[in-house]
């Protein structure tokens, strides 16, 4: 087999990754212009941040289908269905006279990502020679990557020079691009085999994700023994509990949970999870730090984390390449030692954050983050096998959705506690706030450390 990658590939994974980064260019550039949106359509924090939550409820509803849909249907099927519906999404809200309707377009944006999001490691991992996987899956993170970094500074720009509705407006060409890639560059290379999809785990599935993203966004502004915090987390159990039985009961489910038997998987999967819980905690915490806590504008809590973007989008494909020259141990025990390093440092200096400091910091943890998240990834669908590529990235995918509405509503609900609470100043309330909410993920980025280093050492 040649260790050529052919052009017409490349073109694939740029197509699918460019889809994804205007998704997650989307979440983060608008998390900056929330009071914006809540003056302009006169609503509440507890409302505007259902702009993230639809979005990413409706993306974990639909990964989980990727695997069967990627049997049933060809590839390049399933990604124009994708890219269209996305187009049709960021035009809805680029023109949203309402609220309502800025929320329908995020939802059909959600929709063609679910569909979209794992083809380009799916394209990866079934295309690409086995001795440059590990490269291309670092280019693939190095894409959707740097976006969290870019999305704030992004946003801020647009917002301030602009009008909110740029940020959509501004995507346009982009997606432009990815679909004419895209319909140049993908090829079937799997028989298409059509599966039929399991109608309770399909209801199971939307029990659980609907009901743990509702409560989770709810979670800072009702008390936890209410229908709209308690009732939605139940409801989410339920259908946890119900996916679980169902899934472990019939021949082909729509997530194979039997894959969880293999203890390395299990270990890469714990990590990757907490990772992504961390990494949009991040998100949220620093611009939020550096305007309430340093007095700073937007555009300049934007700017001062977009360093860090390029310090990710650098050390991806390095952590693959050095994946694929030493294995993965090295790729991810010292990218991940670099993220807790990282985290420990903000901790520690939670209560006098200067703008200089968290770029500096924030580059060293974007990079360890850069270098290892690719390098799980290849090493959790290596240990399964080639035969069930499918169905892992299926899981990777979904948790990743879902640790992102998990990790925005736990630090926003640690931060806003203390504001409610503590009868100081806003900007002290909110440093204090931020540094339990650092100390927090610093024990997930621990529990993240120890998982990888036994995980990678069974697969080694």
């Amino acid at each position: 087999m040649t260790d050529k990658i052919s052009p017409r590939v490349i073109a694939a994974i740029i197509a699918t990754g460019l889809m994804s980064f205007c998704g997650v260019i989307v979440e983060t550039a608008m998390n900056v212009t929330f009071p914006i949106l809540m003056q302009e359509f006169t609503i509440t924090t507890n409302t505007v941040q259902w702009i993230t939550s639809i979005y990413l409820l409706l993306v974990a509803i639909f990964v989980p289908l990727s695997a069967i849909l990627k049997s049933s249907f060809t590839t390049k099927r399933l990604f124009t269905v994708a890219i269209l519906l996305f187009i049709s999404g960021v035009v809805i809200d680029a023109v949203a006279p309402t609220f309502p309707v800025l929320l329908i377009g995020r939802g059909i944006q959600g929709v063609g990502t679910g569909i979209a999001l794992p083809l380009m490691f799916n394209i990866i991992m079934e295309q690409v020679p086995s001795s440059k996987i590990g490269l291309m899956m670092g280019v693939g993170n190095l894409i959707t990557g740097v976006a969290p970094a870019i999305g704030p500074t992004f946003g801020g720009v647009v917002a301030s020079q602009l009008n909110w509705r740029w940020v959509f407006y501004l995507l346009l060409p982009l997606l432009i691009i990815s679909l004419l890639l895209g319909e140049w560059g993908i090829i079937q290379k799997s028989v298409i085999r059509r599966q039929h999809v399991d109608l309770f785990s399909m209801l199971m599935i939307i029990c659980l994700f609907t009901g743990l993203v509702t409560g989770f966004s709810n979670l800072g502004s009702q008390p936890f023994v209410s229908l709209r915090v308690g009732g939605c987390l139940l409801v989410g159990l339920i259908g946890m509990v119900g996916l679980v039985w169902r899934s472990l009961i019939i021949s082909k489910p729509i997530l194979q949970l039997r894959l969880f038997k293999n203890l390395s998987f299990t270990g890469h999967v714990l990590g990757f999870f907490l990772t992504q819980i961390i990494s949009l905690g991040f998100a949220f915490l620093l611009p939020n730090y550096i305007q309430i806590v340093n007095g700073s504008t937007a555009m300049v809590a934007g700017l001062v984390v977009l360093p860090a973007g390029f310090a990710g989008a650098i050390f991806a494909p390095l952590g693959g390449r050095i994946l694929d020259r030493f294995g993965a141990r090295k790729p991810i025990l010292i990218g991940i030692t670099l993220c807790l390093l990282s985290l420990l440092l903000f901790t520690l200096m939670s209560r006098s954050l200067s703008n200089s400091f968290i770029a500096v910091v924030y580059i060293f943890y974007m990079a360890g983050m850069g270098m290892c998240m690719g390098s799980v990834m290849t090493n959790a669908l290596a240990v399964i096998g080639k035969e069930n590529t499918l169905q892992g990235n299926a899981i990777l995918n979904t948790l990743q959705q879902f640790a992102g509405a998990i990790g925005t509503s736990l630090v926003a609900m640690i931060v806003a506690a203390s504001q409610a609470h503590l009868h100081i100043s806003r900007s002290n309330s909110t440093a204090i706030g931020t540094q339990k909410a650092f100390t927090l993920l610093t024990f997930l980025a621990i529990t993240v450390w120890i998982s990888y280093y036994y995980s990678v050492k069974k697969s080694k």
